[in-house]
């Protein structure tokens, strides 16, 4: 099975060309940036579609991100992999931005409870943290980072994600036992492959993972009156 994974939810645009079952894809490349996302992503995957053989009608699924991230950012990459799904008539599979970053982690001989922190603003991550053998201890949420180490125990804890320093320095303040820290900006997209490979189209849909309202609303106490 190949595999082009996309990743626009955070501050980079990355995509990659990956068979399933090989220890690195065929193709990958990361920009970072905070803003530009639209511009960048299309172009990117030409790039890569043109380094592998067969291009855009070798690939067999598109996974992409679905958050939580930027409202913007999950928008243009989802957008793009559904375009490239029902042109190339086939699935395309939603992988959680926090599930991408805890993956790696999960599959190394390390311990701990395996977290991932992805900062949200405004004092505010989102965390997900799973205990080894797979028992969900905070699912996807959004919360303070005092909040955050209160649910995650007395630890040992390993700590993924572009807010990892600062969830791991409120830990050890608060008593908590960090074995490990590896921040990281963005998740690696070899990871999001691996992920949109073993997952079920039914279920694993295409759909935008918020987490929180947005921050603008509508103002409808204050509309314009139409003439």
């Amino acid at each position: 099975m190949r595999v082009l994974a996309i990743d626009t939810a955070l501050n980079a645009c990355s995509a990659c060309i990956l068979q399933a079952g090989d220890a690195e894809p065929l193709a990958q490349e990361t920009i970072l940036m905070e803003r530009g996302h639209a511009e960048a992503l299309l172009p990117l995957i030409d790039r890569l579609a043109a380094q592998v053989d067969g291009g855009f009608d070798s690939l067999d699924r598109v996974a992409v991100t679905v958050g939580p991230g930027s409202y913007t950012g999950l928008r243009v990459g989802i957008a793009a992999a559904r375009g490239i799904g029902l042109a190339a008539d086939i699935p395309v599979i939603g992988v959680a931005t926090l599930s991408a970053y805890l993956a790696p982690i999960m599959a190394s001989e390390r311990r701990g409870l395996f977290t991932a922190a992805i900062d949200a603003k405004h004092g505010h991550i989102y965390i997900q943290a799973i205990a080894a053998g797979g028992r969900t201890i905070i699912q996807p949420s959004l919360m303070g980072f005092r909040d955050a180490v209160r649910l995650l125990g007395s630890g040992p804890i390993l700590v993924t994600g572009n807010a990892a320093p600062q969830l791991a320095a409120e830990a050890r303040a608060q008593g908590v036992e960090v074995v490990g820290s590896e921040p990281s900006l963005v998740p690696d997209i070899a990871w999001v492959a691996r992920l949109g490979a073993l997952a079920d189209p039914t279920h694993a849909l295409p759909k935008p993972l918020y987490l929180r309202e947005p921050d603008a609303k509508p103002q409808d106490g204050a509309r314009i009156a139409r003439r």
